[in-house]
């Protein structure tokens, strides 16, 4: 069940802070509509991480889709794999 508090709950931020965790951020409302997430820096640096790597994925994409696919053994050659 997510957990959402009102941004005014900050004044005691230790009591807030006790209810972050790996999975589990804190939701903020401020006039009752969702504004802020507090999460885990874990948490943030592995939403982080994967973003780069769908973004990496997606030019590889694009690129293969331009200039074409390489075989298995084409990236073996190039990578000095063999």
């Amino acid at each position: 069940m997510p957990n959402i508090k009102p941004v005014s709950d900050l004044r005691n931020y230790n009591e807030v802070l006790k209810n972050v965790d790996m999975g589990q951020p804190v939701f903020l409302t401020k006039n009752g509509r969702g504004r802020y997430a507090v999460l885990d820096m874990r948490e943030y640096e592995a939403t982080q991480a994967t973003m780069k790597l769908i973004t990496e994925l997606s030019k590889g994409e694009q690129s293969a889709k331009e200039k074409g696919w390489r075989t298995a053994e084409e990236v073996e050659a190039r990578l000095g794999i063999m």
